[in-house]
């Protein structure tokens, strides 16, 4: 019974930790909202604030870690589990970076470009919500994880196409004048894009996963 209690209690751990990163995609998503609309004070308390569930969210993988392996829980999966945790991580690794080089760099957003960068910024929000789901999934409802993960895919393929487009404006604009200017944009569009692209990698490792669970 206390085996048992102890996994009970691990697995309230782990949705404590999605429920990080959800708050992470939702801090990300306005964090850059009040960027592009120059709401600078907003901007940093958003900063500060994902800076912490970053840090929270490490510290949680590592004792999530250390009962996995000291108190010998879900065996049967344990690998996976601890895998599946610290590819999440990158992911609000890749969202507090974004966020702490749009205030290191501060890049001028072309007022013409505002909408696709939060779109793009939406749509990588979107794969970390559907990612967070399937990962959830995995732990309590298998058979749904795959409906999911099929929507992280669609979500990171828009996120290409606007990633794509994006690029192009950056460097065919007019009112883009300096080669500086048109690299920096092309590099803070592949910089929001990678949010997308993590929350899909944690997808590919999630539907192997789920294939050696049927089995």
């Amino acid at each position: 019974m206390k085996f048992l209690g102890q996994a009970k209690n691990l697995i309230s751990e782990i949705d404590i930790f999605w429920d990080n990163i959800s708050r992470s995609a939702l801090v990300f998503r306005t964090g850059m909202n009040n960027y592009l609309d120059g709401k600078t004070k907003r901007f940093q308390s958003d900063l500060k604030d994902i800076r912490k569930l970053e840090s929270d969210t490490d510290v949680m993988r590592r004792e999530i870690k250390y009962k996995l392996y000291s108190h010998m829980l879900i065996p049967e999966s344990r690998g996976d589990v601890l895998g599946l945790l610290e590819t999440t991580d990158n992911v609000v690794d890749s969202i507090k970076k974004v966020l702490l080089q749009f205030d290191i760099e501060r890049p001028e957003i072309p007022d013409s470009m505002k909408d696709e960068f939060k779109e793009l910024t939406q749509l990588s929000v979107n794969t970390v919500d559907e990612m967070v789901l399937a990962s959830r999934a995995f732990f309590r409802e298998i058979s749904i994880v795959n409906d999911h993960i099929n929507k992280v895919h669609y979500y990171e393929h828009e996120a290409d196409k606007i990633e794509e487009d994006l690029k192009r404006k950056s460097f065919t604009s007019k009112a883009i004048k300096t080669l500086s200017w048109k690299v920096q944009l092309r590099y803070f569009v592949e910089r929001l894009a990678r949010v997308s692209d993590e929350a899909e990698a944690v997808c590919d490792r999630l539907s192997v996963y789920v294939i050696k669970r049927s089995f």
